[in-house]
């Protein structure tokens, strides 16, 4: 007896569907260890090989690193934050993580700033997470509020077509005001007068390695003058300008530029040359700044002040978005010694959502070689590469 057509036609799918679902049980496994052996930008993630310490003068926790020391070993340095009282929680988390893994061992201050006054709460809680010295400080209007040149009217409609565009916090003030702060005010305050050396540390970050040298001394001792650990492409979007200003204020002042510089990492068209077309000749490649360790005299050199300054009176930290990590960026890449700075491979972090996490039995609590835990597409945002290629891994 014959079958009829549309049976014969259901069978078949069944068939079919039946061996996909067995291929899906047995199909083999993918040959991964771990994130980094899925990695996109390099061969082999260099996070993936065995990390010591840097080579160089390190200097390791004695008795006059103790809180109270009075012949202490401590340089002018602190650990330095922006924070908001309603992040204390947040705050506290970070400072947990990072007294843990070293500061436990030399005890540098604290130093906090606010636009509005610290609650006691907020002293109380973050007081009780070290055993240093805290220091909370009020930044004055004149640092925080917009300059007087910025037209309210010119901010508003250009902030409803950065909105428009995708950008983030384009239309919240506060935004561009810490930007504009942390680019070239912070190191201004007067309770930083005495300070040459910071450690910025935001809320709700963390740390994953024991370190067991003086960080500070070893920027100093080193000659090193800034250390980062992420290294990222921006969204071209928020600063179609900068470069072109940046361009301006080089044919002013070409002796500003550092024979050793990394302009070719500034401007690099290769990796992401629809970031470099859209920025107007800028890579967009930038230390991501939420984790920096500086030299404020860099920022108190006459370049930087000039530089910042020309920048300022541009209005892009409140018509466009410029953000402090690529301005320091662009800064350090055209005006310093590109070997005086440092990539802290060696210290794990982590700022949602991409981390830094070295190969050492020293650290705990990230994975070797993971960039990202977000999607996929995140990978593609890592100027690491470009970075190693033009000034190394020094």
């Amino acid at each position: 007896m014959a079958i009829a057509r549309p049976f014969r036609a259901l069978m078949l799918l069944a068939v079919v569907l039946w061996c996909f679902f067995l291929y899906q049980i047995f199909k083999p496994t993918p040959t991964l260890h771990g994130p980094g052996d899925r990695y996109q930008n390099f061969e082999r993630d260099p996070t993936l090989d065995p990390t010591g310490e840097p080579e160089g003068t390190l200097v390791r926790t004695s008795e006059r690193y103790a809180p109270d020391a009075v012949d202490t070993d401590r340089i002018d340095a602190t650990l330095l934050a922006l924070v908001r009282n309603e992040e204390v929680d947040d705050m506290v988390s970070s400072m947990k993580d990072l007294e843990r893994t070293w500061n436990h061992k030399f005890n540098y201050p604290w130093t906090f700033f606010n636009d509005v006054e610290f609650t006691e709460e907020f002293k109380r809680k973050t007081s009780a997470a070290t055993n240093a010295k805290c220091h909370y400080e009020l930044i004055p209007a004149e640092h925080w509020d917009a300059p007087r040149w910025i037209d309210k009217q010119i901010f508003d409609e250009s902030a409803a077509a950065l909105e428009k565009s995708g950008v983030q916090y384009a239309k919240m003030m506060s935004y561009h005001q810490m930007c504009r702060w942390n680019s070239g005010l912070f190191y201004k305050h007067p309770a930083l007068a005495r300070t040459r050396w910071y450690w910025r540390v935001e809320p709700k970050v963390h740390f994953f390695c024991d370190v067991d040298y003086d960080v500070f001394r070893y920027m100093q001792d080193n000659n090193k003058t800034y250390g980062f650990t992420i290294n990222l492409y921006d969204d071209p979007k928020t600063l179609p300008t900068l470069w072109p200003e940046t361009v301006k204020f080089l044919a002013e002042h070409p002796n500003y530029l550092h024979e050793n510089n990394a302009i070719k990492w500034v401007v690099d068209d290769v990796r992401r040359p629809d970031h470099n077309k859209k920025a107007q000749g800028y890579s967009t490649c930038h230390f991501w700044s939420n984790f920096e360790v500086g030299d404020m005299d860099f920022w108190r050199s006459q370049a930087y002040e000039d530089y910042f300054n020309h920048l300022d009176r541009a209005g892009g930290f409140f018509y466009e978005r410029w953000g402090d990590a690529p301005v320091h960026s662009i800064a350090l890449g055209l005006f310093e010694d590109s070997s005086k700075i440092h990539w802290f491979r060696d210290i794990g972090y982590q700022h949602i959502p991409f981390f830094n996490c070295p190969n050492s039995p020293k650290c705990k609590g990230c994975v070797t070689g993971r960039l990202t835990d977000g999607e996929a597409w995140l990978h593609r945002e890592d100027c690491r590469p470009t970075w190693f290629k033009y000034a190394g891994m020094g």
